[in-house]
């Protein structure tokens, strides 16, 4: 499933995006208070929102009331501290979200330092509701390391499928006991089909760039 992600904090104007939405056939909506960009939250979207408990709350429940459909919330630990780490984490739950992602740097810390995994923890022991861990998941290791070692319910990653596309399927293989991995075959349809969907005015220098990561 595609779940459609939204950010703002007008109410009226959130609440009418995820009924549209909805029409759409969004299984689910995301409200974004992570995103670290100055654009953003210059905006006052974004992670901006977790400045004011309060505020973070009526985005949150005009949603959650504006849709028949699970609502969800992605957020960072705080704007520039950890300080309203706790009353935000709260306040959502309070809105009647299903379930919180968690990416434990602040706005400011932006994706320099590590992801303080503790705080995942603290936030799985206060809630009520599922959380799910976000933050440095490169490699299965890492994916059972955060498993274990914060109680979460789930895990999202990011920047590490960029890095390594096929991260899904070996931490499935993983839990699944599986002894297959994926062959030279995947690879190369992988790798076809990333080709075949690059706009045709990219350059070819782009291109092999572009490959070179991926490879």
């Amino acid at each position: 499933p595609l779940i459609a992600q939204i950010m703002g904090s007008d109410c009226e104007l959130m609440a009418a995006m995820a009924q549209e939405l909805t029409t759409r056939g969004a299984p689910r909506i995301d409200v974004n208070c992570g995103c670290p960009s100055n654009t953003v939250t210059g905006r006052g979207a974004g992670s901006s929102l977790l400045k004011n408990p309060t505020i973070l709350y009526e985005v949150l429940a005009a949603v959650r009331r504006a849709v028949f459909i699970p609502v969800t919330v992605k957020m960072r630990s705080g704007y520039e501290d950890i300080s309203l780490f706790r009353e935000n984490l709260l306040a959502a739950q309070e809105s009647g979200v299903d379930y919180i992602t968690l990416h434990p740097r602040t706005k400011v810390d932006g994706y320099g330092p590590p992801a303080r995994w503790d705080l995942i923890a603290e936030a799985k022991s206060l809630l009520d509701i599922p959380v799910v861990g976000n933050g440095d998941i490169l490699t299965v290791e890492d994916a059972i390391n955060m498993l274990q070692n914060t109680g979460c319910d789930a895990l999202m990653i990011g920047r590490g499928s960029l890095i390594n596309p096929f991260i899904f399927h070996e931490i499935r293989t993983h839990y699944s006991h599986d002894e297959s991995i994926y062959t030279l075959e995947d690879i190369e349809r992988y790798l076809a089909i990333y080709l075949a969907n690059l706009h045709p005015d990219t350059s070819a220098r782009t291109r092999v760039n572009k490959l070179k990561q991926l490879l």
